[in-house]
C-alpha cells in the first residue's frame, strides 16, 4: 500500500509501506475511505513539534472492513466504519466511566493517511454504520473521527446548557464543530471568534448568533460588551495557545468554565483568571468512542452535517498538498480519497 510519512518540517511524502496485517486476536484492518489532516498534524509540519525520524502520521479516517482477528465480536468484513483518533477496549473501569481517551489499553495508529489503517482495539473503537452511506455523507461521517466528537467535548466541558451565552475561542474545523455542539445543546447565544470571512460564514451556518473578529484584549472587551459586562457562561478554546487560552479565560464570566481541547502549547496558566473568579477549566481529548453513537444517529439522519468543515477535496496522493493549503489557510480541513 502507500501512505503518508512526514519527514520534519514542511517535508510530507506519499510512499510505499508494508500492508498492516492483524497482530493482535483484537484488531481489525480497514481499508479508508476517506481520511483527511488535522490542526494537531500541522504541529509537527510547522516544526514547532520535534519530529525525529521520518514518521507515519494521520489519525482521522472511516473505511471499509477488509480483515478482523479471531476474539472479534461485534464487526465483519464489508461493513462501513468510523473510529476515533485514538483506540479504546470500551470495557475497562476507565472507559466504563466514559474517557475513552484514556483507556488503560488503549492506543495511537501508525498513521491513518493512507490506503489501508491496522485498528487495534477493533471492538471498542470501530462503529459500523446501519449500511452503506452514500457518498455525501461521508465527509460528516469522517468529522465524527476528530473534530465533531472534539467541538462536543468543548460544549461538555464548558458546561453548555439550554439557554446558555457560549464563546468559542477558534475558527478551525475544532473551533466550528464546537459552534454545531453548542447549537445542538441548546445554547441560546453562540459568539464565535474568527477574522476570516469563509470560516465566519460557516460559523453563523452551524448557529452563530455573533461574531467577534478582534482578539486578545480587544476581543475579550467585545464579548463582555453582548454580555451585560459579565462573559459568557460557557468558553470553548479550541486553538491550545498561550493567546487563545488567556483570552478563553477572561471571556468567561464569574463561575462559568471553560471547556479545554486545543493540543496544549502554553507555558503557564494565569490563575488570577480562575481562582479569583471561581472560573473553572476542563477539558482534554476527546472521549471519542463515548460520543459516537449519538452523533453518529444525528448525522445519519441528517440532523447534523458537520462535515461542511471540508472545503478541500485532493487524492490522497496530493498529501502534500493538503497540508499546505491548510498551513496557509487556502482551506478550513482537507480531506482525501484514496
Amino acid at each position: 500500500m502507500r501512505g503518508t510519512i512526514i519527514y520534519g518540517p514542511r517535508d510530507i511524502r506519499f510512499e510505499e509501506r508494508a500492508d498492516p496485517t492483524i497482530v493482535e486476536p483484537t484488531d481489525a484492518v480497514i481499508r479508508t475511505v476517506a481520511t483527511c489532516v488535522c490542526g494537531s498534524d500541522l504541529w509537527r509540519y510547522r516544526g514547532i513539534a520535534d519530529v525525529a525520524q521520518p514518521t507515519p502520521i494521520g489519525h482521522e479516517y472511516v473505511g471499509i472492513v477488509e480483515q478482523v482477528g479471531s476474539s472479534v465480536t461485534t464487526l465483519r468484513p464489508g461493513q462501513f466504519v468510523v473510529g476515533g483518533f485514538l483506540t479504546s477496549d470500551n470495557t475497562c473501569p476507565v472507559c466504563r466511566a466514559g474517557a475513552h481517551a484514556n483507556c488503560q489499553h488503549g492506543t495511537g495508529y501508525d498513521g491513518c493517511q493512507a490506503e489501508l489503517i491496522r485498528v487495534p482495539n477493533a471492538d471498542g473503537t470501530l462503529l459500523a454504520t446501519p449500511e452503506q452511506p452514500s457518498d455525501d455523507l461521508v465527509p460528516s461521517l469522517l468529522a465524527l473521527s476528530d473534530v465533531m466528537c472534539t467541538g462536543w467535548h468543548a460544549a461538555v466541558c464548558a458546561d453548555v446548557r439550554p439557554g446558555g451565552t457560549v464563546v468559542v475561542v477558534g475558527d478551525g474545523a475544532v473551533g466550528l464543530s464546537g459552534v454545531l455542539a453548542a447549537a445542538e445543546l441548546g445554547a441560546e447565544r453562540i459568539i464565535a471568534m474568527s477574522r476570516h470571512a469563509d470560516r465566519q460564514a460557516l460559523a453563523t451556518a452551524f448557529g452563530a448568533t455573533h461574531i467577534v473578529a478582534e482578539r486578545g484584549d480587544a476581543g475579550v472587551e467585545a464579548v463582555k460588551e453582548l454580555t451585560d459586562g459579565i462573559g459568557a457562561d460557557s468558553v470553548l478554546e479550541c486553538v491550545g495557545t498561550d493567546e487563545s487560552v488567556v483570552q478563553a479565560l477572561k471571556s468567561a464570566r464569574p463561575g462559568g468554565m471553560v471547556g479545554w481541547v486545543g493540543v496544549p502549547h502554553v507555558t503557564d496558566i494565569p490563575q488570577e483568571h480562575m481562582f479569583w473568579k471561581n472560573v473553572g477549566l476542563r477539558g482534554g481529548p476527546a472521549p471519542v468512542r463515548a460520543y459516537l453513537p449519538d452523533l453518529l444517529e444525528r448525522v445519519w439522519d441528517r440532523r447534523i452535517n458537520p462535515g461542511r468543515v471540508f472545503d478541500l477535496t485532493l487524492p490522497l496522493r496530493d498529501v502534500a498538498e493538503a497540508y499546505a493549503a491548510m498551513d496557509e489557510r487556502r482551506a478550513i480541513k482537507a480531506l482525501l480519497q484514496p
